[in-house]
């Protein structure tokens, strides 16, 4: 549920997705292993949620292991699972006390199963929050969550239930993981590398993209709103006429 918005403070985004890049670089840049960059995150990940709670953003989108990572060393996928193994362990009560609902996006595949289960207990726990929607994507790809849409339509359609001419772009929103979620009005990306890297591809059709310097380790309130002020800054027209932002 959004908060009030004090005066003179920029109303945030509903829906904010972030791409979370650079911890590697950020360790090795001072002399680190990565996993140390790895754990860095996760502080800056803490960081975000309470620094969106507080703006009173409704949803945010953090991309935390894409199915592209498999191909990393087998010891920083370890540590990467493993990171996500503690963040539910310790943090889940505190998200649950702060009105968090937490939502997981991604392949169930190859994920071992007491992660999953951890995963399932924050689902479930959370499910009747009402206060900031942190979705996790985790284990995800946009073209395969976008090739499963299709293969559920063209399933629909081979039974009968659906005719091919009626299907609409709402039909593929509501086919997504993401069904119910609005798309993020605000895409942000840290390290200074400028592309999606498969990530939300059909729900950032009119995302700003936001593309910030700074690692992600080093993230927090102070880089959010910076991406929110070059948020505000922008002429939303969604192919139509000039239109500032106002979410």
């Amino acid at each position: 549920m959004r908060s009030q918005t004090s005066p003179g403070v920029l109303a945030p985004p509903r829906h904010v997705a972030i791409i979370m890049d650079g911890n590697g670089r950020w360790a090795a840049e001072r002399g680190l292993p990565r996993t140390w960059g790895h754990r860095q995150g996760v502080e800056a990940v803490r960081r975000t949620v309470r620094a969106a709670r507080e703006r009173g953003i409704d949803y945010l989108t953090i991309y935390s292991f894409s199915s592209e990572n498999w191909s990393r060393p087998a010891a920083e996928i370890d540590d990467l699972m493993g990171l996500m193994r503690r963040f539910i362990k310790s943090d889940l009560a505190e998200l649950h006390q702060s009105n968090v609902r937490v939502h997981v996006i991604g392949d169930r595949d190859r994920v071992d199963p007491e992660l999953l289960a951890l995963i399932d207990e924050a689902i479930d726990l959370t499910s009747l929050n009402t206060g900031l929607t942190l979705v996790i994507a985790f284990n995800y790809g946009a073209r395969t969550e976008i090739t499963k849409a299709v293969r559920s339509l063209a399933h629909r359609v081979a039974s009968g239930e659906l005719h091919p001419d009626d299907i609409e772009p709402e039909h593929v929103s509501g086919s997504l993981e993401t069904a119910g979620i609005p798309d993020p009005d605000l895409l942000i990306r840290t390290s200074g590398e400028m592309r999606l890297s498969n990530f939300l591809l059909w729900q950032s059709a009119y995302a700003e993209l936001v593309f910030l310097d700074a690692y992600w380790p080093d993230f927090g309130h102070e880089l959010l709103e910076e991406a929110i002020k070059i948020y505000h800054a922008r002429d939303r027209r969604f192919g139509g006429l000039t239109q500032r932002s106002t979410a």
